[in-house]
């Protein structure tokens, strides 16, 4: 199978994830990048940024179209996760590739986990219940008077700069923190908030590039743009998809193969530490 192929075939699959889940393809992109298309572990981290960036925001047009979004909140959270996308950037590029692909594996494994134990509560019908959040409560208001809804203005802060800085250091939209951020934090319903995730993405994606611009690890801009392509394409169908097909199936398949690469690429990293 060629490079472009793979490109091609890895770009739909991307595109898919996020067009349907709102999340997810951040995480298949750099061990694409690095395994199928031959690139090292900086340069698979900064172009993921591009890919994931430009898909999330084709998606996010998207969702806007459908009604699936909340613009004003996507782009509130995606500006608090700007300075953890800046510092994560940068500390991306004081450590060794053997580390990245190492923290990336660890990051694999974890997310991969914490898939099966949301499918398995779900099966058993022993999710939390989210608590019922009005869409127009302010966290934060100053007229006519100062109030703060404190509590939910720090699971804002600490979510999006931990998003933040998984994107800027791994190269990694987020959206598998993001979209439980925005259920649980800002109360949005889940079919909000997977297209209002995209948002998030598209800005935390943009800022880490920003920093990553002038570092001298550039990937192959070709492979990244066929990449990029197929997986805006993917987004668009994912987008659709995802209208069409209950959300609890897509995010099974989906944890079926995120499980596959996280093995992996665990075994892949692993051994370059020892």
């Amino acid at each position: 199978m060629t490079l472009a192929l793979v490109a091609v075939v890895a770009g739909l699959l991307i595109g898919l994830s996020l067009g349907a889940l709102g999340g997810g393809g951040s995480v298949l992109a750099v061990p694409v990048l690095v395994y199928a298309l031959g690139q090292t572990a900086g340069q698979a981290t900064t172009g993921s940024l591009v890919v994931v960036g430009l898909t999330s925001l084709v998606g996010a047009v998207t969702a806007y179209r459908s009604g699936n979004l909340m613009l004003g909140r996507g782009i509130a959270f995606g500006a608090v996760a700007i300075g953890g996308a800046a510092l994560g950037a940068t500390a991306s590029g004081l450590v060794p590739d053997a580390v990245l692909l190492a923290s990336f594996a660890v990051l694999l494994v974890v997310v991969a986990a914490l898939m099966v134990i949301r499918q398995v509560r779900r099966g058993r019908g022993t999710g939390r219940r989210r608590r019922d959040v009005r869409l127009d409560d302010p966290i934060i208001t100053f007229s006519p008077h100062f109030a703060c809804a404190c509590p939910r203005a720090l699971k804002v802060l600490v979510t999006a700069t931990a998003v933040g800085l998984l994107t800027g250091f791994l190269g990694v939209g987020g959206g598998f923190l993001v979209v439980p951020a925005l259920v649980l934090a800002l109360g949005l319903p889940m079919e909000l908030a997977a297209g209002t995730s995209l948002v998030v993405i598209t800005i935390t994606s943009a800022s880490a590039l920003a920093v990553r611009a002038g570092t001298v690890v550039q990937p192959d801009w070709g492979l990244v743009a066929l990449l990029t392509i197929f997986a805006v394409v993917g987004g668009h169908l994912g987008a659709r998809l995802a209208s069409r097909t209950p959300t609890e199936r897509l995010q099974a398949g989906f944890t079926g193969l995120l499980l596959a690469v996280a093995g992996y690429t665990a075994w892949q990293a692993v051994p370059s530490l020892v």
